[in-house]
């Protein structure tokens, strides 16, 4: 079985308390290879108020949360039965199991949310030579000076008016040459 992103219906304004119950529950109940992530979608707004700036995180379905799982009978009986939770949405009620989204809305979700899962394969190597593909300084020429493969990013020193200028990058903006 593979595992899938679902959405919950949750009491409106308790989306962060039922995501800390379902992370503890999942714990408890010993479902951490049934049950993975829980995400409540967020994204940061900046309001300017009495000339001030201020930041805050904005629920872009208030009312809902995001769960990655593999659909068995006792992760929906977990997260169906999680105090807050209402139900789970594209279930046709009657104990009926729900309809996972589709990979491309997980995908710009996350995005949305700056959690992009994407895994990009790249055989680099430090002091390895690479072309820089997008942003201001694409076409550019450099050396890898780091890599990061958790974080899918790695530093490049490029040459600019004879001064080394170090610039960190996602593996999706180089290629090697």
């Amino acid at each position: 079985m593979e595992k899938n992103w679902y959405v919950v219906h949750t009491y409106s304004g308790y989306e962060n308390r039922v995501k800390q119950n379902l992370e503890k529950r999942v714990e408890t109940m010993g479902m951490t290879d049934k049950i993975f992530r829980v995400i409540v979608p967020e994204r940061e707004e900046t309001e300017l108020k009495d000339g001030k700036k201020k930041t805050y995180m904005r629920k872009v379905f208030p009312g809902y949360v995001l769960v990655e799982l593999i659909m068995t009978d006792d992760s929906w009986y977990v997260v169906r039965n999680t105090p807050g939770v209402t139900g789970f949405i594209g279930s046709s009620g009657g104990g009926a199991k729900p309809t996972p989204l589709l990979p491309e809305e997980v995908e710009h979700l996350l995005n949305q949310m700056g959690m992009n899962e994407q895994n990009v394969e790249i055989d680099l190597s430090i002091d390895e030579a690479v072309e820089i593909l997008e942003g201001p300084f694409a076409h550019f020429q450099g050396r890898i000076v780091t890599l990061d493969a958790e974080n899918n990013t790695l530093t490049v020193s490029v040459d600019m008016f004879g001064r080394e200028t170090n610039m960190e990058l996602d593996f999706s903006q180089v290629r090697k040459i």
